[in-house]
């Protein structure tokens, strides 16, 4: 994407009343980003959910100048930025209208990783919340995962260091610009997870770590994860919210049970009695659920060898491989793309001899 674009699109976050289903409503209706920003007030009034207020509140220069300073400080410090319309966006995310049109990142892993794990928990985990926190991603370990949280204090923090130690990358998502770490206390752990893995947000340069911003950045845990891992919780928190979100974005929750007289057991333990979540002993639970098989290095480097696949073709491989056997229906809805453009893939796997194709539009590896 070129530059100006990208100016365009950060200037959009920044124009009060423009949410991400907004922005992405006048980017339709209008045919660019770019076009938003030149259409007359008279001909943006036809756009569903445009009104007389929000078209006289409509400042783009002062936004635009705002967009400028915000690429300059990208660029300074290494940060890209992710339009929803890039093909390093996270495609998971990318599915729901809800999904930032802009995310900022810095970091080396693929966001498209294809097994994302989310880990969340309580601020204050006891020493069995730690200690499950630190088997269960070592367990996961043989699954070549990528995991998400939160680089909050507890259970986030301890999932992150664990990662790094194990050499698992992770991604923080965070709840306030780049151009700080909050806690500043994991200023030292963030820079570790940039070498294997990164920090993201949604939030420009300047945001504050404020209270209404952590439940957004727990929807893009969520959305982001193939997996959500509950570790301690209370009854209520940013961790059931995550939770909450994965049920209604329909992820796999799992949770540890715990001592039903300990407090920091109740919401975990309600996600198990509700049927929102899993229980969860170890990682292999959660490869029997979702189907997975610990990655044989030595199968992935030969075959890596001899054909060599895109960002897109690797996910729907990982999709298929993980479930054994997919139609091609759920292979849509999973890709988040068109049915054509599904078949365009499937049928260019099944020429490079990678899929083959079984009775009723299923597909499992070759």
């Amino acid at each position: 994407m070129i530059e100006q674009e990208l100016i365009y699109l950060i200037a959009l976050t920044k124009m009060p009343k423009v949410g991400p289903v907004m922005a992405k409503n006048l980017i339709s209706y209008c045919g660019s980003v770019e076009a938003v920003f030149k259409e007359t007030k008279k001909n943006m009034l036809k756009i569903p959910g445009v009104g007389q207020v929000f078209v006289e509140n409509f400042a783009p220069d002062f936004a635009i100048k705002d967009a400028e300073q915000e690429l300059k400080f990208t660029q300074k410090n290494d940060i890209t930025i992710l339009s929803y319309l890039s093909d390093d966006y996270p495609k998971r995310l990318a599915n729901f209208d809800s999904s930032p049109i802009v995310l900022y990142y810095k970091g080396t892993s693929n966001l498209n990783h294809h097994r994302t794990v989310a880990v969340v928990g309580t601020r204050q985990p006891s020493e069995y919340g730690r200690t499950m926190c630190d088997r269960l991603i070592e367990g996961l370990l043989p699954y070549n995962v990528l995991l998400v949280s939160g680089l909050a204090f507890g259970v986030d923090a301890a999932a992150h260091r664990k990662c790094v130690d194990v050499n698992i990358p992770t991604i923080g998502v965070l709840g306030h610009g780049l151009d700080r770490i909050y806690p500043a206390e994991h200023k030292q752990l963030s820079s570790k997870m940039i070498e294997n893995g990164g920090v993201l947000t949604e939030f420009p340069s300047g945001t504050n770590p404020d209270r209404e911003n952590f439940p957004m950045r727990n929807r893009i845990i969520a959305s982001m994860s193939d997996v959500v891992i509950v570790i301690e919780s209370k009854r209520k928190g940013g961790s059931i919210i995550t939770a909450e979100f994965a049920n209604e974005y329909n992820k796999d929750v799992f949770a540890v049970p715990g001592p039903v007289t300990e407090e920091l057991s109740e919401g975990c333990n309600k996600l198990i009695k509700q049927n929102k979540a899993h229980l969860i002993e170890s990682a292999a639970d959660i490869a029997y659920i979702m189907r997975w098989e610990e990655i044989d290095a030595g199968k992935v480097i030969q075959k890596q060898l001899f054909v060599e696949l895109d960002d897109v073709e690797t996910i729907m491989m990982g999709l298929i491989r993980d479930n054994k056997e997919l139609a091609i229906d759920a292979l849509t809805y999973k890709m988040g793309m068109t049915p054509s453009e599904v078949s365009s893939l499937l049928l260019g796997l099944e020429f490079k001899g990678l899929i083959k194709t079984l009775p009723g539009k299923k597909y499992m590896l070759a």
